[in-house]
């Protein structure tokens, strides 16, 4: 009484089957004016009242604080692409110089250059074979 869906079953409430075991099942049958009720109520205005809402106020704030830190998750992760994709064209760069003076310096280090950099400064190429020295032993 006074609670919904409790209701006292009358014997035209119910239809009665036997089943295979030879025992009685019942089947209840929806009373009429409990169709009327479901139709005609809004089923989400019994979930979503006040008290669930109260009830709930921790779950919807965990649920926020989720939010707050995936949004921030992503901040992070485009500045740390950004970062990788500057650090990159830096390195690209300098390979690109360390390639350009490593090519300068083999150029620089070859004879006829180290001969042409020497007679500016007075020096000039030896045409006399070198004297291997021994050492005497007494």
């Amino acid at each position: 009484e006074g609670k919904k869906g409790l209701h006292l079953l009358t014997p035209h409430d119910c239809r009665f089957t036997i089943g295979k075991d030879n025992k009685y099942k019942s089947i209840t049958m929806p009373m009429a004016d409990e169709t009327k009720n479901s139709t005609t109520k809004n089923p989400l205005k019994g979930i979503f009242n006040y008290q669930w809402i109260v009830k709930n106020i921790p779950f919807f704030l965990f649920l926020s604080v989720l939010a707050v830190l995936y949004i921030a998750n992503g901040h992070r992760s485009d500045k740390t692409i950004r970062r990788i994709t500057s650090t990159t064209s830096q390195l690209k760069e300098l390979q690109y110089e360390y390639k350009t003076l490593k090519s300068e310096v083999m150029f620089r280090s070859q004879e006829a250059q180290i001969v042409k950099a020497a007679a500016s400064l007075g020096l000039r190429q030896s045409t006399v074979m070198p004297e291997r020295l021994q050492q005497i032993n007494n």
